[in-house]
């Protein structure tokens, strides 16, 4: 059978060129990021066929899930010390995120029952830095009520904010109490409610996830939408909005893959794309790897697969991975915990993030901790862009640091045929990199995904 497959030909196929793999497909995907292989998933389960490849032996491209050797192998860091616990132990992600509870990852799992594949776990806290400390997030009206981050008018004024949230639908008039949100700001909503800034930069940044003070003169509807995910999500697990899933993030990839190849997908990893091939008109129509070809309707991929002019860079990213023998100090001794700089806070127009994790998620030996400080680049001196976030985690034990260039594509691919993921963002949460996803489907297949599904239904026990 694998010798009939080899000697496939096709007419376009120029003389001394092989066929790659069956030849012909619907969709050829490039890179096992998360993206690519949510968009495999997606179009294989409505009958596409699809080829999807990928330069690295391993699923998750930029967004893996490295074991010991492999880390510090890949920042040239010599051998593992032997003190750190055994190679298999280790889980840890490049590009690290945790899952919002009730948000649109979620609901995408649960749409293409991937969650059959995964086992999540609760992140532990929920914190943000304020004046030089820090503060947990409150969890029920009852925390907020006894939490140090606001004096007790404003506590009155938060919760009175928080029920107005909670009763808002957009559908339904009578809960908009007279506010147009398509119009009025959201430092307008704020100043209505009488609230001070420290607390508008707190709500913005550590519950509605916005990255930059931006959204502030924008319409309030969007962030006031993500604002009600948050405490939709906080109120169904407790501790804190966020889930992540045993064994690290490279299982989600893994797991839609394993989603494309159940139906009827072919995967060669280890495999470069030397060229993206074009017809006259400009549009791509198959791919190149050494002597074979392969043929496609349209091409999916990151923008590290495409020609330079196809995409444009929008930035830098500085990433610090850090080993700590102990938990984050002033996070209450919690395994798992995400902590917001605002970038206000510490004289920076972008949020610095931290995220820590543990053997609890099984992505570290026991007594070992990983602690990852991320941001966007303001300047050109990538530790100094990260010091806020370091200064919190006390003793490192090792620190491994790597700055990327970010990118988005040029067109909408539509006219090209080549559909370009954006690279991800600095955030330690999904939000934004599920918009994007959301925007590459519907530019692909002409529609919108349906997420009309209930996030209440991930049937674990969190």
């Amino acid at each position: 059978m694998a010798e009939e497959q080899e000697k496939k030909t096709f007419d376009w196929l120029p003389e001394g060129m092989e066929a790659l793999a069956d030849g012909e497909y619907d969709a050829i995907i490039m890179g096992t990021g998360l993206k690519e292989c949510v968009i495999s998933g997606l179009l294989s389960v409505q009958g596409m066929r699809v080829l999807h490849m990928d330069r690295n032996d391993y699923y998750g491209a930029d967004c893996a899930s490295l074991n010991l050797t492999n880390l510090y192998k890949k920042f040239n860091a010599g051998n593992p010390p032997d003190n750190i616990g055994s190679n298999r132990d280790f889980n840890v992600d490049l590009i690290p995120k945790f899952i919002m509870a009730c948000g649109n990852l979620t609901k995408m799992l649960l749409h293409t029952k991937v969650t059959r594949y995964l086992e999540f776990k609760s992140i532990e806290g929920s914190f943000v830095y304020k004046g030089g400390k820090i503060l947990k997030v409150p969890a029920t009206p009852e925390e907020a009520l006894k939490s140090p981050l606001m004096g007790l008018f404003e506590k009155r004024r938060f919760r009175n904010f928080l029920l107005y949230i909670d009763a808002y639908d957009e559908t339904k008039p009578e809960t908009h109490k007279g506010r147009d949100l398509t119009v009025m700001t959201m430092k307008q909503l704020y100043e209505e409610f009488g609230l001070v800034p420290d607390t508008h930069q707190f709500i913005s940044h550590a519950m509605c996830l916005q990255l930059d003070e931006t959204h502030m003169n924008q319409p309030a509807l969007a962030t006031v939408k993500e604002l009600q995910i948050y405490c939709y999500s906080l109120s169904r697990y407790g501790t804190s909005p966020y889930i992540y899933p045993v064994y690290g993030l490279g299982g989600l990839p893994e797991g839609f893959s394993r989603l494309c190849a159940i139906h009827g997908g072919t995967f060669m990893l280890n495999r470069d794309v030397d060229e993206i091939q074009y017809n006259d008109k400009g549009e791509a129509i198959g791919v190149r790897s050494g002597n074979e070809m392969a043929r496609a309707k349209f091409v999916v991929g990151d923008p590290s697969y495409f020609p330079k002019e196809k995409v444009k860079a929008t930035g830098q990213i500085v990433r610090c991975i850090c080993f700590l023998n102990h938990p984050i100090p002033n996070c209450g001794d919690q395994e798992s915990a995400q902590i917001i700089i605002p970038g206000p806070q510490v004289g920076r127009k972008n949020d610095i993030f931290v995220c820590s994790l543990s053997n609890s998620h099984q992505v570290t030996a026991q007594g070992v901790y990983i602690a990852i400080v991320s941001t966007k680049m303001e300047g050109d001196n990538p530790d100094k862009e990260v010091v806020p976030g370091l200064a919190l985690l006390g003793h490192i034990m090792q620190r491994f640091t790597t700055v990327v260039t970010t990118y988005e594509p040029v067109g909408d691919g539509n006219s090209d045929k080549s559909y370009i993921s954006s690279s991800f963002d600095a955030s330690s949460h999904f939000e934004g990199d599920v918009d994007d996803l959301l925007s590459l489907y519907k530019r692909i297949t002409g529609k919108d995904l349906d997420m009309n599904i209930n996030a209440d239904s991930v049937e674990a026990d969190y």
